[in-house]
């Protein structure tokens, strides 16, 4: 019987690129990780000690598992950037490279003879892709900027919440989440740009302005004289559209989230729960007349929710074409069928037990982006790459003798 041989990987839309990440920790790692799960060959530089995500949260083997999700795809080498001999090697990888990205605090470069000036010269093709808490300029260009710091100081963390209390924080570092996606995108605008000129440019992301991109009109309402205030599990402005309690389920209650808010939907909604006086009433036909009655119309949609189980609720809803779901953990979205059936998670090989990690969108028809190894050990590529560069094995013993490289 004849075996197939197995179809060869498709193409990615970043091959040939390289991109020279610089930094450690999450927003311009993230950029990086897009680049590489699409295709580019990142190469990865981190301190002797290692990037400190290899120590956050969930530890296997001494090594978080964020960082084998985090770090997948790149080459990482380890070198002493604040030692010339290691700078050099940096130098002379720019000369193979399209995009060299970092996110130190502003000025670190330039100490370090890094800055753009200095790379431009030497490689006018490299996009110089730059990620910190508050930009290149102004004031607070200095100023240390934590993705928890800057949805503070960019209003998110104002409008995230009750009203009254503490503002909450969701579970994650979402402020440097949305600097890396911006990274990329300003890498992608940057090398088309390149493509049109020839000549490479500085893409300056500032966590902040990223938050600002996300926060919809609130800017726009408070130039205006309007600040928006946190609404606890509401959005403002818009009704219905909230988390709602259903019947106990193994002895707790289970909310779902309900969004209605369209004429049509509101209409649908009110004649599932049995409210027909409220889908008649001329008053709420709009979404003006509902957010003047907001609470009414929230305390007849949760008698209904509280009469049901979730699963009840939500089968419901979907049947009538209202959207709805669950508000699931992280291990609920594993389970979930709709995560199976498109085939969210990928298994990557990983010691003596496969690692399943999430692929990452988007997901692309002809070309689509793969994990191909997971976030390697410290240095784990540097003879690898350093022997690309020419070095020979007397010089790369040199180097690591003289702890400039690991």
């Amino acid at each position: 019987m004849t075996q197939l041989k197995p179809s060869p990987p498709s193409p990615r839309p970043l091959q040939g690129l390289r991109v020279l990440e610089l930094g450690q920790l999450l927003a311009g790692p993230f950029a990086g990780c897009l680049l590489g799960y699409f295709g580019a060959d990142v190469v990865k530089v981190e301190s002797l000690s290692g990037d400190p995500l290899r120590g956050w949260r969930e530890l296997e083997d001494g090594t978080s598992l964020w960082w084998r999700s985090l770090s997948r795809n790149k080459r990482c080498i380890a070198l002493d950037l604040h030692r010339e001999e290691g700078r050099a090697i940096v130098r002379e990888l720019l000369l193979t490279t399209d995009v060299l990205l970092e996110n130190f605090r502003p000025g670190t470069m330039e100490a370090w003879g890094l800055g753009p000036e200095v790379v431009t010269e030497l490689a006018p093709r490299v996009v110089y892709a730059r990620v910190s808490g508050f930009g290149q300029t102004g004031p607070d260009r200095e100023r240390p900027g934590f993705a928890s710091v800057c949805e503070a100081v960019a209003g998110l963390r104002y409008i995230t919440g009750h009203p009254g209390e503490l503002p909450v924080r969701p579970n994650l570092s979402l402020g440097d989440s949305l600097g890396g996606l911006h990274a990329m995108l300003g890498v992608l605008l940057a090398l088309r740009a390149r493509d049109l000129t020839g000549r490479g440019q500085v893409v300056d992301i500032a966590l902040t302005e990223s938050i600002f991109n996300v926060l919809e009109s609130t800017l726009i309402e408070a130039d205006r004289g309007v600040t928006r205030q946190p609404s606890g599990v509401t959005i403002t402005g818009v009704v219905p559209s909230s988390a709602y309690r259903c019947s106990a389920e193994g002895g707790r209650s289970e909310p779902i989230v309900i969004g209605a808010n369209t004429d049509k939907l509101f209409d649908k909604l009110m004649r599932l729960i049995e409210r027909a006086d409220l889908a008649a009433d001329p008053a709420l036909t709009s979404n003006p007349g509902r957010v003047a009655r907001a609470q009414e119309i929230d305390l007849a949609i949760e008698a209904w929710t509280s009469a049901r189980s979730a699963e009840e609720a939500v089968a419901a809803l979907a049947v009538a074409g209202i959207p709805a779901g669950r508000i699931q953990n992280a291990a609920q979205v594993l389970e979930d069928p709709q995560v199976r059936a498109r085939g969210t998670m990928e298994t990557v090989a990983y010691k003596d037990a496969d690692l399943r990690l999430p692929k990452l969108a988007p997901l692309l028809s002809e070309t689509p982006g793969r994990t191909d190894f997971v976030g390697p050990e410290i240095g784990a590529h540097t003879r690898e790459v350093l022997l690309e560069l020419g070095r020979t094995e007397a010089e790369l013993a040199k180097l690591l003798a003289d702890r400039v490289a690991r």
